[in-house]
């Protein structure tokens, strides 16, 4: 306890001198934003005070049943409960919230309280849309950090362990506490996974291979063939630059980029550089010609190939995108297909994130942008843990914090906690002008290099694969592609989420996806029609492939004489931790 005090004074006064220091921490922006959006709900609530009092009657009435229920119980009577968590919700899992009549009370009063509340806000009439899809996602944050399962006194769980170990929980998850504060110097950094459990290189990112170009922002890295011949045309994938590229690449057993090697294709993927401030002058259109354009002439000089088919990941596909609209207004035609994974062009139905992008947020990350000259990947990261808070926030809490767990090594937690920074002119644009603007589907809306680019012009052969309960790219939006490019389109649906319904290998044998040769004008249609398979879409992709990629030939050496091996993958960016 003596070492636990003595850290916290120093966590406390770091603490201190942070918010002193920087008074942009705070992020008035959100602050303002938030405020805003819930004193016009407020306002419109009370312009029918009669409604309010039916919902408030209501809401009485449901918890008289649940004092009724919980009574019969309490005598020895069987009673169907009033409310139950969703089946997926993983906060009620411990027997006691059902078996203990106490706890089961707990439970269900949460539930009754937390479902009127968001009912409440939801059916507000006159909110514009943005204000409230704001107020909602607020509004459940508030619900979900006052669930009785993240407080040691209604957590049954919590409550056990605490009289097991005579409170040495407590004070592990204090020394937990501690620790996380030491590490984000005074500011909360959760653990999430055993960071010393993994290393790039040695037990994650470990495909065989080579950087074989490297500038400012990109290493190229070339993968060592493991099989006698590839096909002809060679991939090239391009990730994200707000996260590691190695998401495509952890494990051997759901490595992507492994098992497109073992398919028989020679791949090529990007490395983004982890910028700081020196690169804060860098633009959309630098990370076009330095990135993706930069890549795509090395792959061609590597191999001798006059085409080559690309993949783009989330960010990594509006990059991608835009490239391919670059070259067609440039009449240059060196990609043969491309694959854009949970990637929206059309941002009219932005998700969640979007409760983020607001003129007065915008100006406030603008300002801490220019005081840095880059965004601080832990921010990213910060928003999108929120989007799934109860799984990315309060599951660690209680497991850290209150039961004094260490968390438990998880190569996919290890990578979502290694973020990226982003340049401040290139983040801004891209935040901006299609976030905010939705200029990227607008023909001639977007200029990259002094050149109009126009998606519609883009005439490659073009699969769009998407994830069913993808929260930070709903694939609703993303089917909005397949009636945008010029050329012939497919969709391809997997299930799960935003990561795990990409990274889904088909040994695992999970999930399903959904496949159709058309695709009708709305995605509801395009689904009604579509054929469930079951497993992973691997396999169904790599057939729309492979067609697309020519004939057998031997299995290339890595490099060239222009374009020499530099070092080993996963060389040396993505070793860059913020």
């Amino acid at each position: 306890m003596g070492d636990i005090a003595e850290r916290s004074h120093s966590v406390l006064a770091a603490f201190i001198e942070r918010h002193r220091d920087n008074p942009l921490l705070a992020d008035p922006g959100r602050t303002s934003s938030i405020a805003s959006a819930f004193l016009e709900m407020t306002a419109r609530l009370m312009t029918d005070p009669a409604k309010l009092i039916q919902a408030q009657v209501e809401l009485w009435g449901e918890y008289l049943n649940l004092w009724q229920s919980a009574a019969r119980r309490w005598m020895g009577e069987e009673a169907a409960p009033i409310v139950t968590p969703n089946r997926d919700d993983k906060r009620f899992k411990d027997a006691a919230w059902n078996e203990n009549v106490l706890f089961d009370y707990i439970k269900q009063s949460y539930l009754l309280a937390a479902r009127w509340m968001q009912n409440q806000v939801r059916e507000v009439e006159g909110l514009d849309p943005a204000t409230a899809r704001k107020v909602d996602f607020y509004t459940r944050q508030f619900v979900d950090a006052m669930a009785p399962s993240n407080f040691l006194l209604t957590n049954p769980e919590v409550l056990r362990k605490t009289l097991e170990t005579g409170g040495k929980n407590l004070l592990d998850g204090l020394q937990n506490l501690v620790e996380d504060l030491e590490k984000g110097n005074g500011e909360l950094k959760i653990s999430m996974t055993d960071t010393e459990a993994f290393e790039i290189g040695r037990n994650v990112a470990t495909t065989p291979g080579a950087v074989v170009f490297r500038n400012d922002l990109i290493e190229l890295i070339q993968y060592t063939p493991s099989t006698e011949t590839v096909q002809k045309i060679p991939l090239l994938i391009v990730p994200p630059w707000i996260n590691k590229y190695y998401i495509l690449d952890l494990k051997p057993q759901n490595s992507f980029i492994k098992w497109a090697v073992d398919q028989g294709i020679t791949v090529f993927c990007v490395s983004w550089v982890n910028p700081d401030a020196s690169l804060s002058g860098k633009t959309f259109a630098d990370y076009m010609k330095e990135g993706t354009l930069a890549a795509l002439d090395a792959v061609l000089e590597i191999t001798g190939e006059p085409k080559a088919n690309m993949i783009g990941y989330c960010l990594g596909g509006i990059l991608t995108a835009s490239t391919l609209a670059y070259l067609a207004a440039k009449r240059r035609a060196p990609v043969n297909s491309v694959t854009y994974f949970t990637t929206m062009v059309d941002f009219t139905e932005a998700g969640e994130l979007s409760v983020f992008i607001d003129e007065e947020q915008l100006q406030s990350l603008e300002a801490r942008m220019a005081r840095n000259g880059v965004l601080e990947g832990k921010e990213m990261a910060n928003s999108f843990n929120m989007l799934r808070a109860n799984d990315l926030i309060w599951s660690f809490v209680i497991n850290n914090y209150l039961l004094g767990k260490d968390p438990f090594p998880f190569d996919l937690l290890y990578w979502n906690g290694d973020s990226t920074r982003m340049p401040a002119a290139m983040h801004s644009f891209y935040l901006r002008k299609m976030y905010q603007q939705n200029l990227l589907v607008e023909p001639g809306g977007i200029e990259l290099d002094g050149v109009k680019i126009d998606l519609r012009k883009v005439k490659v052969p073009t699969i769009i694969v998407s994830a069913r309960e993808d929260h930070i790219a709903p694939w609703k939006s993303t089917y909005i592609g397949t009636q945008v490019y010029g050329g012939p389109v497919q969709f391809l649906l997997g299930g799960s989420g935003h990561i795990a319904g990409i990274v889904n290998p088909p040994a695992a044998n999970k999930y399903m996806h959904w496949t159709r040769p058309d695709c009708p004008p709305t995605p509801d249609a395009w689904l009604e029609g579509a054929e469930q398979r079951p497993g992973s879409w691997w396999p169904t992709w790599r057939e729309w492939l492979r067609d697309k990629s020519g004939p057998d030939v031997p299995a290339r050496a890595l490099g060239s004489a222009k374009h020499p091996v530099l070092e080993a993958a996963p060389g040396s960016y993505v070793k860059v931790r913020s």
